[in-house]
């Protein structure tokens, strides 16, 4: 699902105007971005949380030169699923033959 599909779902369930919509979700995720950068977390209660974790520095290998490369320490992006967002998503889930 794009941003443009969100807006529009959003649109056609409450009636709101597109381009208002898409302004409030761009602000949304603008500041969901700017918090992760500054090392804090956003909970959305009943959908997960968004933080960030610190990569331990690694050796890595480059196979077609056959060396090893040092990975330094680096920051990335995560998501943590609630327990209502994994139950509804392992309700859909199809069985296995």
């Amino acid at each position: 699902m794009t941003k443009a599909e969100i807006v529009a779902r959003i649109n056609e369930k409450t009636g709101i105007e597109k381009a208002y919509v898409l302004t409030m979700v761009e602000c949304i995720m603008d500041t969901i971005k700017e918090r992760l950068a500054n090392g804090e977390n956003v909970y959305l209660r009943h959908f997960g949380t968004f933080g960030v974790i610190t990569r331990r520095e690694k050796i890595g290998r480059n196979i077609s030169k056959g060396t090893s490369v040092v990975i330094p320490e680096h920051k990335i992006p995560r998501f943590k699923p609630s327990k209502d967002l994994m139950k509804m998503i392992k309700m859909k889930e199809e069985p296995r033959a």
